[in-house]
């Protein structure tokens, strides 16, 4: 099977549920997205790779009340292992309180939370001269500069802005959302209008969507596994994230409960679908 049918069956598995209108959104896409990304993720390790300036940065961490949710932060996790099993030195950018959770244990990056601080990206990107910026489940500024929730809730003081990161970066980017207001849903407005969402304007290179932004870290994994001939989802494992991140106040980002689960499913759908990821790519 060639790459570019196992980038559209990884499409269509990751949308199958379709929770929140991402197929729609997904016909105003390029079919071959997750190759493409896996794609732009070799090549710009690989680029830099030999002027040792090989930081990949990874924005997540959506608010929820007054901590984050577990979608987003359980992919970036999974992409930051990935990437670093790639040579590369991965940074995850989070705002309070995820950031201070985890610093134990990543490479991590605090931006501001609240007012829109204008010199920060571009002091961090010129300090951390990435060569790949990620954006998963972040929120993206709206028409109106506002950043909202799936309910449509202005939640604008409880961000950090990583819109300007994208927006500033002279490297690629790459954005992943599951419902229209995250970073990178800039890139399909058209295809937003008939959602019940106040969508991102934020646009990115490369937009990667499904029905959990989870779901699509794994399935770019998926896709970087097919590239390198290494099954770099064998060793993922899902509960004992979700327990890391529990342990540090996570939420479910629909019920808003420190409960084991990612936009309401438990646990075992998301073992499920990494499963169905490695018999797609021929590792299982």
């Amino acid at each position: 099977m060639s790459n570019l049918n196992i980038s559209r069956q990884i499409e269509d598995l990751l949308v199958a549920k379709n929770p929140r209108g991402m197929q729609t959104v997904q016909k105003a896409l390029l079919s071959g997205y997750y190759l493409r990304a896996a794609e732009l993720v070799q090549k710009s390790i690989r680029k830099d790779s030999d002027r040792n300036n090989n930081t990949v940065l990874i924005g997540t961490g959506f608010p929820v009340d007054d901590t984050f949710e577990t979608d987003g932060p359980v992919g970036a996790i999974a992409l930051y292992r990935a990437i670093e099993s790639l040579g590369a030195k991965p940074v995850i950018v989070a705002g309070v309180p995820l950031v201070d959770r985890i610093a134990d244990d990543f490479r991590v990056y605090k931006i501001s939370v609240g007012k829109a601080r204008h010199l920060e990206a571009e002091q961090a990107l010129e300090a951390l001269r990435p060569c790949l910026i990620i954006s998963i489940e972040r929120p993206g500024m709206t028409a109106d500069g506002k950043y909202r929730n799936m309910r449509g809730e202005d939640i604008s003081d409880r961000c950090a802005h990583f819109d300007q990161f994208i927006e500033q970066a002279t490297c690629p980017t790459i954005a992943i959302g599951d419902g229209g207001n995250e970073i990178g849903m800039g890139n399909v407005t058209k295809a937003l209008v008939d959602l019940d969402i106040k969508p991102s304007t934020t646009c990115c290179d490369e937009l990667l969507i499904a029905d959990v932004s989870n779901w699509a870290a794994h399935g770019l994994i998926a896709m970087l596994s097919v590239l390198t001939g290494r099954d770099m989802l064998a060793d993922w494992d899902n509960i004992a994230v979700l327990n890391y991140l529990s342990e540090r106040g996570s939420v479910d980002g629909i019920s808003r409960k420190n409960t084991l689960t990612e936009d309401g499913l438990s646990s075992n759908i998301s073992e499920r679908l990494v499963s169905d990821l490695r018999k797609i790519t021929g590792f299982c």
